[in-house]
């Protein structure tokens, strides 16, 4: 977590630590399992939106929708309509979204590093 001397100079929208900071709405908005997993499957490079369902499995159309819409909104993703018959609609990461990509593959390196070590935990308590 940022502290209050990293914070010192920055808006209030900067504090995660505020219930009504855009920093944390933005957290709010991409610490989701779906926004990750897509952020995660566009970082190999531009998909359509069925590549993208087929790369997230178990994501509905209406969640994958949701999620690319808020991405987007957020600037993480760039959505490019071909003027085709139908519509061809491709996904990219901006700048940052790359970027957090780049967080994204650190957090599935700690899951795979102690997977092991959840999984006997969660044994303990047989979930």
């Amino acid at each position: 977590m940022v502290t209050k001397q990293q914070l010192s100079g920055l808006p209030e929208d900067a504090d995660l630590r505020r219930a009504d900071s855009l920093a944390r709405e933005i957290f709010s908005d991409v610490a989701n399992k779906w926004a990750l997993l897509i952020i995660e499957a566009l970082g190999e490079g531009t998909l359509r939106f069925s590549e993208l369902r087929d790369q997230v499995e178990g994501v509905s159309h209406k969640m994958l929708t949701q999620n690319l819409r808020m991405l987007e909104r957020n600037g993480l993703v760039d959505r490019k309509v071909h003027p085709t018959v139908p519509p061809k609609v491709e996904y990219t990461l901006t700048e940052p979204g790359r970027a957090l990509r780049a967080t994204v593959d650190l957090l599935c390196g700690w899951t795979h590093q102690y997977l092991g070590h959840i999984e006997a935990a969660r044994g303990r308590f047989g979930t």
